[in-house]
């Protein structure tokens, strides 16, 4: 009897001892598995890659912006549509392309009278943003753009350089790349400083991708053909030079 109950004992143990190890292996497998997922705790340096590159705009685009007003919505629409039509006719006139020309945004909103208290709807007013995009080797027809634009009853809003979508994807590129090479150059500076070895890459995140526009022109308050004028000596002669793009990466490498 007492030899059954030691037995049964004895497995109890042997279980229990078999139970142990078992969490001992899960959690060590669990403190591993953190451990790769958090490379804060371990064994790695972080580092800020950066890179600058000169860039040629390869676009001049000219903002254009119609505004009407009506008793109501269909007619400030209406209205709107009219002058739009003769602004893109215009400039087909001139030679452009249909595809230079997109519209940006288009918005129709209510205008109010607030008179004791009440809200009142006076009219309607229908706004459509255009922009013209040109080459910048056709730079000089910016005055043929304005002129065209503003005698259809447009105003200008602003005239900028820029890059295309194809030379931006292709500038990003580069810069990225670059600021990846300079977060590499930094960590393995940092290891051999530390007297390690720079091991493998644990992870990296692009931060951004620095482009805007460079504007040229940006109109006053006030519209007409003095402001035509003024924005055709702006742009008279303006050639396109040379202007900074940048990127930054973030990476993390093991050190061993």
């Amino acid at each position: 009897m007492q030899k059954d109950k030691r037995g049964k004992m004895e497995k109890s143990v042997a279980i229990t001892l078999i139970i142990v190890l078992g969490i001992v292996f899960v959690a060590f497998l669990g403190f591993l598995v953190f451990n790769n997922l958090n490379p804060s705790i371990t064994n790695t340096v972080s580092v800020n890659g950066q890179s600058s590159i000169d860039v040629t705009p390869d676009l001049v685009t000219v903002y254009f912006n119609v505004e009407t007003k009506a008793d109501t919505a269909q007619e400030a629409k209406d209205k709107n549509a009219e002058i739009v039509d003769s602004v893109i006719t215009e400039l087909i006139k001139e030679r452009f392309e249909r595809k230079q020309i997109e519209t940006q945004n288009f918005n129709i909103y209510p205008n109010y009278d607030w008179n004791n208290g009440n809200q009142k709807i006076t009219g309607y007013t229908a706004t459509h943003s255009l922009k013209v995009e040109l080459s910048t080797e056709d730079a000089d027809k910016i005055g043929d753009v304005i002129d065209a634009g503003v005698d259809a009853g447009a105003n200008i809003n602003y005239i900028n350089f820029e890059l295309s979508q194809e030379k931006q994807n292709q500038y990003k590129a580069e810069a990225v790349k670059l600021a990846s090479e300079d977060a590499r150059i930094k960590a393995e500076a940092i290891a051999e400083g530390l007297n390690k070895k720079l091991g493998a890459l644990v992870s990296v995140s692009d931060n951004s991708f620095d482009y805007y526009p460079w504007p040229i022109y940006q109109a006053r308050a006030d519209s007409g053909i003095a402001i035509a004028e003024e924005a055709k000596v702006a742009t008279t002669n303006i050639q396109p030079g040379e202007q900074t793009i940048s990127a930054q990466v973030t990476a993390i490498f093991k050190l061993r």
